[in-house]
């Protein structure tokens, strides 16, 4: 069935990689009208929120979106938009697969790893004021709501996909009330899921665990900041931020994205690779029901990167951007 999707190509290598992806798609056979909308244009500022109307009304309509990265300034200039995104469609759950791709040099091997991340709240509220000259405040901000609707899409997310454990990750020894109420959240839905484990890590712990021996987690249950440094820290294990996938989903509208940076020292020249935007939208064509072409493009994906003659030199090779697309489209095309 045709599908219409907004694409925000984004800044530096976003509108290279995502013309990639596009024509990667394209020889999927998938039938998809792209509706583009610029995250630059007018905004609306709106306390911590920098929000295009224009954009966020594309993406109510079409329900789905693919994103490419963002730029966002460090200490100044006006708020992040990717975050300003999820809170006006609610996009309360982040998902991050987090898998190894043959040929990709990392620590360890058949890392397989779901991070769900509350995408909505925590400091990630945005709530900060000087209270004085020199002290500044900045509020958590957890509730029951959003805490116990994480959950419940956690232990779903679980079952639909085969996993059986799940690590509730916290730093409630110290946060007794916010940290305490997000756990208490978790537990009250975890005794509807029996057949899958459930079992809690402090946050300093976790990280530990995870450098030490990432083979133990399943998938992991967090807060909005943990579960920000703890994805990219996953991401580390298996060749960093250009290999794995994202997607921020709600109930009403999913934005799929690459989480790298807009890595504008080579945007323009032609050699970004496009492997976490492809890996985001083999996410959003499962999402919108197209399990069959995301089985054959992530088949060709595979193909590939196993086959190591047209990778991106980012991942030890030599090809441009258009020749990774291009061995893509050939293997998908066999």
């Amino acid at each position: 069935m045709p599908h219409t999707i907004t694409l925000i190509s984004g800044d530096g290598i976003g509108p290279e990689v995502s013309a990639a992806v596009q024509r990667i798609l394209a020889a999927s056979q998938v039938e998809i009208t792209w509706e583009e909308v610029s995250a630059r244009g007018d905004i609306d500022l709106r306390g911590a929120h920098a929000v295009n109307t224009d954009m966020v009304e594309s993406i109510r309509k079409n329900r789905v979106a693919l994103k490419g990265p963002l730029a966002t300034a460090i200490a100044t200039g006006q708020p992040s938009i990717n975050v300003a995104l999820r809170k006006a469609l609610d996009l309360y759950a982040n998902v991050r697969p987090v898998k190894n791709l043959p040929h990709v040099k990392s620590k360890f091997s058949d890392v397989d790893i779901i991070l769900i991340r509350e995408n909505t709240e925590d400091l990630y509220a945005g709530l900060e004021h000087e209270v004085v000259p020199g002290v500044v405040e900045s509020l958590k901000i957890i509730t029951e709501k959003a805490s116990t609707r994480i959950a419940r899409f956690a232990f779903d997310h679980a079952r639909k996909h085969g996993r059986k454990r799940i690590h509730g990750i916290h730093k409630a020894n110290i946060m007794k009330m916010s940290d305490g109420l997000f756990l208490a959240c978790i537990r009250k839905v975890a005794e509807k899921y029996p057949d899958i484990e459930y079992k809690e890590l402090i946050i300093d712990n976790a990280c530990m665990q995870m450098v030490l021996n990432p083979h133990q987690y399943d998938m992991l249950l967090l807060t909005n900041l943990y579960g920000d440094i703890m994805s990219d820290l996953a991401a580390g294990l298996v060749g960093g931020l250009g290999v794995v996938p994202s997607g921020n989903i709600g109930d009403s509208a999913a934005i799929f994205e690459a989480v790298h940076g807009t890595a504008p020292d080579i945007a323009g020249r032609g050699i970004a690779n496009p492997t976490a935007l492809l890996m985001s939208a083999i996410m959003m064509l499962e999402y919108i029901g197209e399990e069959s072409a995301a089985r054959r493009v992530e088949s060709a994906l595979h193909k590939v990167y196993r086959d190591g003659k047209s990778l991106t030199q980012d991942v030890g090779g030599a090809a441009t951007t258009s020749q990774f697309t291009d061995a893509v489209i050939a293997a998908l095309e066999k």
